[in-house]
């Protein structure tokens, strides 16, 4: 009888420990790195969202701030979670330099591994051919419409800040040149400055000082109504505190998003039942500017580009390990990303064969087209 009993507490182990393997444990994992809160918070609370939407499915972890001095750091957190057999996708947000290394090194011993890339930093021709996946609001296009937006604002000049290493970038590069050239059809005075690189010395807190006070310097020069644009995210908020100071105009961020600088600016919180409902941030923020008499002089996306590029990344990267997602049918990514995003998209392809996604979203100017 006790033999009897021993082997059904086993058996029902058995099954129990089955159950749980096919209820609980998932059948692979997904690691995701973005940057810190401090870098780019938008990416990072992306990577808490879906930490919570698939527990023990999601490896996060963090690049270093100084990224740029620290590459051997990250390429080591991509292979250490490459070494992890279960895992079968790695998603990356933002591509910080050292990320085509990365997916070399990986892809040496870990072919299988599936690599999607938000907002790739190394040139499209580099990243293309490496990563199976990118994702990235489409800069040239924007180096036209953001111009556009800024004159529907009522700028008469735009201001763009950036620094020798992004404007190696060629993406970033082409799109000031457009940017520059869409101004002078538009009668806008087009204006470079060159800020300090938060990864140089001095790190952010000087970058962000130099932009806190060299806006009102250039406001006195220009005028109220000049647009201002940074290429860096922890640029932003200080820039939009500064312009909201001088009531200057501000179109949109380099990754636009409504929580991109925007709720530390106004000393808005974003509480953890307003946390990912973009149309609830995007009320608050807009009854803020409202408030302070901004109307109309801020802008943005409906929706976080950078938050979006890990949630989709993710989705995207989960559907296709599970083989039911072909990452190289665009519409078919179009599909998943603009149903997480809520809104309308354009999508575009950088090359006939590559899968490397450019999107554009339209802006909405606060006090005008929030309701």
């Amino acid at each position: 009888m006790f033999k009897k009993s021993l082997l059904v507490i086993a058996a029902l182990i058995l099954v129990l420990g089955v159950a749980s393997v096919s209820l609980g444990a998932p059948a692979f994992k997904i690691g995701v790195v973005t940057g810190t809160v401090s870098q780019g918070e938008d990416e990072y609370r992306g990577a808490e969202f879906v930490v919570a939407k698939y527990p023990g499915m999601i490896e996060h972890r963090t690049y270093p701030d100084n990224f740029m001095a620290e590459q051997e750091t990250y390429i080591a957190q991509i292979t250490s979670l490459a070494a992890d057999p279960a895992i079968k996708a790695i998603v990356i947000n933002q591509g910080v330099p050292g990320t085509v290394a990365a997916i070399r090194k990986v892809k040496q011993l870990r072919p299988d591994i599936l690599f999607v890339i938000g907002e790739p930093h190394e040139d499209p021709p580099v990243i293309d051919p490496v990563a199976d996946l990118s994702l990235i609001p489409n800069n040239p296009a924007r180096g036209q419409s953001i111009p556009q937006l800024a004159k529907k604002m009522g700028a008469k000049a735009f201001l763009h800040y950036s620094f020798p290493r992004h404007m190696s970038y060629a993406d970033l590069a082409a799109r000031r040149d457009i940017m520059e050239q869409e101004c002078k059809k538009l009668g806008m005075q087009f204006v470079f400055v060159n800020a300090p690189d938060p990864t140089g010395e001095g790190g952010l807190p000087a970058a962000q000082q130099f932009i806190l006070e060299d806006v009102p310097r250039q406001v006195a020069k220009y005028g109220k109504d000049i647009a201002f644009f940074s290429t860096n995210c922890g640029m932003q908020e200080p820039l939009i505190t500064a312009v909201l100071k001088a009531g200057a105009i501000f179109p949109e961020q380099c990754c636009p998003s409504p929580t991109h600088g925007y709720p530390g600016a106004l000393g808005l919180e974003i509480t953890e039942q307003m946390a990912g409902n973009f149309p609830a941030i995007v009320k608050a923020i807009n009854a803020e500017i409202v408030k302070r008499g901004m109307s109309g002089r801020m802008a943005t996306w409906p929706v976080a580009s950078s938050y979006l590029n890990t949630v989709a990344g993710v989705e995207v990267a989960k559907l296709a390990v599970e083989k039911k997602l072909n990452i190289k049918d665009m519409a078919a990514v179009e599909k998943v990303v603009e149903q997480l995003a809520g809104v309308p998209m354009d999508f575009e392809r950088h090359s006939a064969t590559g899968c490397y996604y450019r999107y554009l979203i339209s802006s909405i100017i606060f006090g005008k087209d929030v309701k």
